[in-house]
């Protein structure tokens, strides 16, 4: 591999991979963490939590291992070996988490670490593209090698699945966007790759912001009555309703809604709706989308398509690992 200190290029070795002087950790308003100082940036800058990532790299290898070693790395590979890898891609797609892959490896890797990179987070990459370059000990880079590809097969499915979405919608005004019907544990990640796709994210957490459906609306006594009750208690937060017929509309704007659900709404019904709130709150689309009806919907001059399959069935982006012979 070039030794090049071009600037894709990142050198990474033990001694650095903890906090030291040069370290964005000695600023009061910056993170604390284990992870190469550029690469936490990187992390933060993609608006991504630099020890969480650490936190969650640290985890998948310890699951992998078990308390234990790498039994067939360990009993056949020597322990002064040293490999050069590429991440390439198997098919084509929109990739995402090639600096979260980073972060795995780096966790795991003993003695030097370096990274060069082909691709970024977002980018469409084809079949048999290169997308990142790692040499380290051969022994770290194979215990590594399936946490980081099961993050970043992942996250580059749901990130090709929403550029799908993304491309159906284009021109139309109207964007595609995420649920929490998110992986335990992987939210954070799940919704950046939805980013990463062209797509843009609801709520992070129950608390960012109100969603009335029906089981708030029973257990209120009404749209309204339910309404009511978060306005009073939570003044400042935005209220989105859920409703499932047109004539539950008017009640809503009146209260002052800040964006509208239109559950299981078809594309003539969602028209009418969208005349009927005239601009006075946003609208979103759930139910009975796909992305053959993608663009019908959306040229119903709604603003949001929810999808929550972008999440929860999005298949993977089939990514590989391939040794090869360091050249000198």
């Amino acid at each position: 591999m070039s030794s090049d200190n071009t600037p894709n290029e990142l050198p990474l070795a033990a001694e650095d991979a903890v906090c030291g002087a040069g370290c964005a950790c000695g600023d009061a308003d910056a993170f604390e963490c284990g992870l190469d100082p550029d690469l936490a940036r990187l992390l933060a800058e993609a608006g991504l939590d630099p020890l969480h990532i650490e936190d969650l790299a640290h985890v998948a290898i310890e699951e992998d291992l078990d308390g234990g070693k790498d039994v067939t790395t360990y009993a056949t590979v020597p322990a002064d070996a040293v490999a050069v890898a590429d991440f390439t891609a198997r098919e084509a797609g929109t990739v995402a988490g090639l600096r979260i892959a980073e972060a795995v490896l780096s966790v795991v890797c003993t003695e030097e670490f370096e990274v060069e990179r082909h691709a970024e987070d977002g980018d469409r990459v084809t079949a048999g593209q290169k997308l990142l370059t790692v040499r380290t000990r051969t022994r770290d880079l194979l215990t590594g090698e399936r946490s980081a590809l099961n993050l970043l097969c992942r996250l580059s499915g749901i990130a090709t699945a929403t550029r799908a979405w993304a491309d159906a919608l284009e021109g139309t005004g109207a964007a595609v966007r995420d649920t929490r019907k998110t992986t335990v544990g992987l939210r954070a990640l799940e919704k950046y790759a939805v980013r990463c796709g062209g797509g843009v994210n609801h709520r992070m957490s129950l608390s960012d912001a109100a969603l009335i459906k029906d089981n708030h609306v029973i257990a209120a006594g009404g749209v309204a009555e339910a309404f009511k009750a978060v306005r009073e208690e939570f003044p400042d937060v935005p209220i989105e309703v859920e409703v499932d017929r047109l004539d539950q509309i008017p009640p809503v704007l009146a209260e002052g809604a800040d964006l509208i659900l239109l559950d299981n709404f078809t594309p003539e019904q969602t028209r009418e709706a969208v005349e009927l709130v005239a601009g006075r709150a946003k609208l979103e689309s759930s139910g009975r989308l796909t992305l053959a009806n993608a663009r019908a919907y959306a040229e119903t001059g709604v603003d949001y398509l929810a999808v929550g399959a972008l999440t929860h069935s999005s298949p993977i982006l089939d990514i590989g690992l391939d040794l090869r012979e360091e050249t000198p």
